[in-house]
């Protein structure tokens, strides 16, 4: 059979060769030489170059909104040229093409030339209006190459579905179809097939055979090749997320062909063809011979393949991939071939970053109740789930799932997703769906997760406490901030300006809205980078943006603060209020920036005794596992005497308030207790205890005084009552029509004291 051969040359035409130059559009006869294209046969060319576009077809002249066979690429310039011509071939033409394209085994009977001068762009080869190949020059003014080669053989179905040579699919009427090595369609009654299942969930991959592996680093690997297609692997790529001791699938990747071009499979159903984002449905678009589509489940890529077609099943965290053909399939490798292969010997270091297999151990999460969640994952065994236990055995993902959540807790939907994993594998060996599982066992219905939230690549995506989901940040990005409590990275100075960059995440952390910050100059706030999420606030001396300049000396010093400051004029708030100072100064010609940090509310008991020979203290905790106190959260204080008779004498708290200094007396205060009982001018505060016993306790949500970024010191004024003489109990009962202020207990100051606790922000 004639192959078709499309040479591109940067040489002068060929002596004797019959010639035409092409200006702006022109229709080629090649009946002396008609060729195939990707399994049609053709006799005309037809060539234009205008409207910014250079094109080659051969079903008429290029029109966009009909689906041609074409070469699409851009516009030449004014000073290149095209010429054309045909001519027989010679044997060293004939060695040229078996050299460069080894798959095609058939005589040369001639040879179709287009003679472009000088070219240096990259054409679209476009088969029924879809582009299944890239056409590469690379000629230039001072390097070209003798031809740019490619081969376009192949079959069509129906006239319209395209396929390479050694491709062999099983259609929907029990016909198998078979384009051969010579791309001649060949028929035949489909056999029988074998359908199996990989799944890669969490850390962990149930190979093709049931086999388990877990996979502890943040490297990529390799889940599935056939020695029999060289140029075909599916890759998966591993990240860590709220732990740096666990990885998670992170996204998959693709490489189908020879041309090196990468199809990425990532979280948020974003599919990319190298570093260009697709835009998919639910109908199946042939990107490289690969047909993609997407809908609310998530992103399927099908291949077909010599032996078997592949598909290829990713919703953002869980991959799933199937071969349907005939018999098991053994001779495939990668983790989904053979799971227990050494993952060194699997592990893709071109596709890897630097340090991946680093290994960490975060301390344990105490919260996590592992014989609990084991529970849970032996949901698979029961029924709705009973249903496929024949089928696939649930083993391998009971033992995945308990070996997940017994370490990482069960957050952004981690609970269910092991679950899901297996009722859709069931369903893709049967067709056959496990009903209404989800509202069974607590599970949303299955649908792909962060669906269109594009996350940066220090980032994923995860609930948040809201009900909603955002992007948060990787434990090993936020780890190199949160030892020392920066919220970004150190300011960057120029001669005449400074920046400084915050991390989007990290504010989000905090509960800070990035767009409610500015600097000194309120019209001037920070920016945010669509892929990095990183917020940028910067100034110049064109426009310094509120921020003032000095001369020191030899220095020039430039400062400005990153603010969020309340409109409220009450004398404290509970939400957050920013201030971050920065500054750059330089000494000619050197130039050196200056770091900042924004410190959390961390207790800090200033513990001050009284005169009797007893231990006074006070202390501190919150609600929650938390190394810092942040504004608005419930704190919990303790005042605790050692070394009284409870049974004699009660500790009352009189008075509790907060001021901005040191000092009890400081001008600036805010009452918090105020004769033994609740100010009632804050809601918020709870007293429990007070006179009953050597303890009491009183509860608060933290705050920071309007207007001050300073420490909060609170002083408590604490009272000892013998109780055989007072009743200890104060009346902190308030009717509200008489609206009389509450009454302290009766009693003697037999001894006070004063006691003292910082917060440091």
């Amino acid at each position: 059979m004639l192959h078709p051969l499309i040479y591109l040359s940067a040489l002068s035409l060929l002596a004797g060769a019959a010639a035409e130059t092409i200006t702006t559009s022109l229709m080629l006869d090649t009946n002396l030489c008609p060729f195939t294209f990707y399994g049609q046969e053709y006799e005309q060319i037809y060539v234009s170059h205008m409207n910014e576009i250079f094109t080659i077809c051969f079903n008429g002249f290029y029109n966009p909104e009909t689906r041609q066979d074409c070469i699409v690429g851009p516009q030449l310039s004014a000073q290149r040229s095209v010429s054309f011509s045909y001519f027989p071939y010679n044997t060293g033409d004939e060695n040229f093409v078996h050299q460069h394209l080894p798959n095609i085994k058939s005589p040369l009977e001639c040879i179709v030339l287009l003679d472009v001068v000088y070219l240096l762009t990259v054409y679209d080869v476009k088969v029924n209006g879809d582009t299944v190949d890239k056409l590469n020059v690379t000629n230039t003014d001072s390097i070209y190459q003798y031809l740019t080669i490619i081969d376009t053989s192949g079959c069509r179905h129906s006239g319209c579905v395209m396929y390479k040579p050694g491709t062999v699919v099983n259609s929907n009427t029990g016909t198998c179809l078979n384009c051969s090595d010579t791309a001649v369609l060949q028929t035949s009654d489909t056999p029988s097939t074998t359908t199996t299942t990989c799944t890669v969930t969490g850390p962990t991959v149930i190979d093709f055979h049931g086999q388990v592996n877990s996979i502890q680093d943040r490297c990529a690997y390799s889940l599935l090749s056939d020695p029999s297609v060289p140029n075909f692997q599916v890759l998966a790529n591993f990240q860590e997320r709220r732990r740096k001791d666990v990885s998670f699938l992170d996204s998959v990747t693709l490489t189908v062909d020879g041309s090196g071009v990468l199809i990425h499979l990532e979280q948020g159903g974003v599919v990319k063809l190298d570093d260009t984002v697709l835009t998919l449905n639910s109908s199946a678009q042939l990107v490289h011979g690969v047909e993609l589509s997407k809908n609310q489940s998530g992103v399927t890529a099908n291949i077909s393949l010599p032996n078997y077609t592949t598909s290829v099943f990713f919703d953002g965290y869980t991959a799933q991939i199937t071969l349907k053909g005939p018999g098991e399939p053994s001779l495939v490798s990668g983790l989904c071939g053979n799971s227990s292969r050494s993952l060194s010997e699997l592990r893709i270091s071109n596709y890897s970053v630097s340090g991946c297999e680093v290994l960490y151990n975060d301390t344990a999460d105490s919260t996590i109740d592992c014989t609990m969640e084991t529970e849970r994952c032996n949901l698979l065994k029961e029924a709705p789930f009973t249903a496929c236990n024949n089928l696939i055995d649930p083993q391998p993902y009971i033992t995945a799932c308990t070996d997940t959540l017994c370490k990482y807790p069960a957050v952004d939907g981690l609970d269910c997703q092991f679950l899901e994993a297996y009722a859709r594998a069931c369903s893709l060996l049967n067709n056959n769906t496990v009903e209404d599982w989800w509202s069974t066992i607590g599970c949303s219905p299955p649908q792909a997760f962060c669906q269109d939230r594009i996350c940066s690549a220090h980032e994923f995506c995860g609930d948040n406490t809201d009900g909603g989901t955002r992007c948060f940040c990787r434990a090993l990005f936020a780890d190199k901030y949160s030892s020392t409590g920066a919220l970004g990275d150190p300011a960057v100075c120029s001669k005449n300006s400074a920046s400084l960059d915050l991390v989007g995440c990290l504010l989000e952390d905090r509960n800070i809205d990035y767009s409610a910050l500015n600097l000194k100059n309120q019209t001037c706030r920070g920016q945010m980078d669509e892929l990095t999420h990183m917020v940028t606030f910067s100034f110049n001396s064109t426009n310094t943006c509120g921020a003032v300049v000095k001369a020191n000396n030899s220095q020039i010093i430039y400062e400005n603060t990153i603010m969020k400051q309340s409109s409220s004029s009450e004398v404290i708030s509970r939400k957050n209020q920013v201030y971050i100072d920065f500054s750059c100064f330089y000494i000619q010609p050197d130039i050196k920036s200056a770091s900042f940090r924004i410190k959390y509310s961390s207790v800090i008991p200033n513990i001050k005794f009284g005169p009797w020979d007893y231990t006074l203290t006070m202390k501190s905790y919150t609600d929650a596992a938390y190394t810092e106190v942040l504004l608005d959260q419930k704190i919990w204080v303790e005042i605790k005497t050692d070394g009284l008779d409870g049974r004699v004498i009660a500790v009352v708290t009189d008075f509790c308030w907060a001021t901005n200094e040191p000092s009890p007396n400081s001008t600036l205060r805010y009452d918090l207790i105020k004769n033994s009982c609740p100010n009632p001018a804050d809601q918020t505060v709870r007293v429990q205890g007070n006179g009953l016993g050597t303890s009491n306790y009183f509860s608060f949500n933290m705050f920071q005084f309007s207007g001050h970024s300073g420490d909060v010191y609170l002083h408590c004024k604490v009272q000892l009552c013998v109780k055989q003489n007072n009743n200890c109990v104060p009346d902190c009962v308030i009717p509200l029509r008489s609206r009389r202020s509450a009454r302290p207990p009766k009693y003697e100051h037999e001894a006070a004291a004063l006691i003292t606790m910082t917060w440091t922000n």
